[in-house]
């Protein structure tokens, strides 16, 4: 089919929840897009930062026609062998004390919800409040929605579920004053992605780390953006001196496959018993053969070391553009998670980027989000770099 071929199917069988771009992809392969017109797209921004090894990495591609040709799915009343070594990774991959233990579901949404109830369930019965961040995003679902203290996500939703309770993000003094003993969980994200890259001071963590011991609370980190080598280590909390209960992923864990987990501490996990929570394809064969090539390509490749390589490269050169540019007001980030802020509105930047062959995505409006594949070079973010150059001299 031709693009408008394609795009006059989606008008007429999709619902039009999406706002789309007259772009029909066809093939992605490491950090390039192709589009059905024959155009290569250099992808900063790798499928809303799911595809983090880059898109379609032969280790993933082989791990996934090897189980398709063996088994697909079975339900969670059997044991699989790829559901507990993708468990037994993850687990590892945490160290420290951390010694989790996992359930999966096919988002972060439902890795979010999970812990939600898990943390209910894990505490004394007269607590049922949670305390989340303002700018902070954590689903789509209900409760993952509610838990975003984002006004504009719950236009249209009116009335959300009761027991949010909503803090300015890095507000020790806010977060003091809103625990009382019904609060059963926090929830924050160590890096807000979606809220503008805003990174978590280490007093702030520390500070729901003592406020949880003290109350009898849980602590979660939803770890969807953050997780699975974005900044340079496993996880964002590995950046601090301090280990959360229970951490959700998903996007970078499938590279590419559906999947979500979360992950808890052994003695919280312990709380979550038969019938009180499933999914039927959470943890199925084929998204859990992915994730297990994932981080084998992760660990084989050298990536985590990429990332933090890389990342220092990329806000050296983007703090570069900020002497020439007026528009950047500053760069903040760590590893292959950065923010560029902007003295204005970044949408046309970022259209015009993708008319010269760059993918990149503005969130709030003023904050430009350059998040490459782990497997990037420097001859990429180069290009990369080169080419946001070129738009914002065009532009000024």
């Amino acid at each position: 089919m031709t693009t408008q071929e394609t795009i006059e199917l989606f008008d007429k069988y999709v619902i039009a929840n999406y706002g789309r771009l007259d772009r029909v992809i066809v093939r992605g392969e490491g950090c390039y897009l192709y589009d059905s017109e024959g155009n290569k797209i250099l992808d900063m921004f790798p499928g809303w930062a799911v595809s983090g090894t880059g898109h379609c990495h032969p280790r993933v591609v082989e791990a996934l026609r090897k189980q398709a040709g063996e088994l697909l799915h079975i339900d969670n009343t059997f044991y699989s062998e790829p559901q507990g070594e993708l468990a037994r990774l993850l687990s590892e991959s945490a160290g420290g004390g951390f010694g989790g233990k996992c359930f999966f579901c096919n988002s972060g949404a439902e890795a979010n919800e999970a812990a939600l109830k898990l943390a209910r369930l894990h505490t004394a019965k007269e607590k049922y409040k949670f305390i989340t961040a303002e700018g902070g995003f954590h689903g789509r679902t209900f409760a993952t929605v509610t838990a975003t203290a984002q006004p504009k996500y719950h236009e249209g939703f009116m009335p959300l579920l009761p027991g949010f309770v909503y803090i300015p993000f890095n507000d020790v003094e806010a977060l003091k004053s809103a625990f009382s003993d019904e609060v059963a969980a926090v929830m924050v994200e160590p890096i807000q992605g979606e809220g503008g890259i805003n990174i978590a001071t280490d007093e702030f963590l520390q500070a729901i780390r003592e406020l949880c011991d003290e109350n009898g609370a849980v602590m979660i980190l939803d770890e969807v953006q953050t997780g699975i080598g974005r900044t340079g280590k496993w996880f964002g909390y590995q950046h601090y001196e301090v280990e959360p209960d229970i951490i959700t992923m998903a996007k970078a864990l499938g590279g590419g496959v559906a999947i979500g987990a979360m992950m808890a501490k052994n003695e919280v996990a312990a709380s979550l018993v038969p019938g009180k929570h499933a999914s039927t394809f959470g943890g199925n064969c084929l998204a859990c053969a992915a994730g297990v090539a994932v981080i084998e390509a992760i660990e084989d490749g050298g990536l985590l070391q990429n990332a933090q390589d890389l990342g220092q490269y990329s806000m050296g050169k983007l703090r570069q553009l900020k002497e020439k540019h007026s528009i950047i007001d500053s760069v903040r980030g760590i590893g292959m998670m950065i923010g560029v802020q902007l003295t204005g509105p970044g949408a046309a930047i970022v259209d015009k980027c993708l008319e010269k062959g760059l993918r990149i995505n503005c969130t709030h409006e003023t904050v430009l989000r350059f998040m490459p594949p782990m497997i990037a070079t420097k001859e990429q973010i180069d290009q990369a770099i080169e080419i946001i150059d070129g738009v914002l001299s065009e532009g000024e």
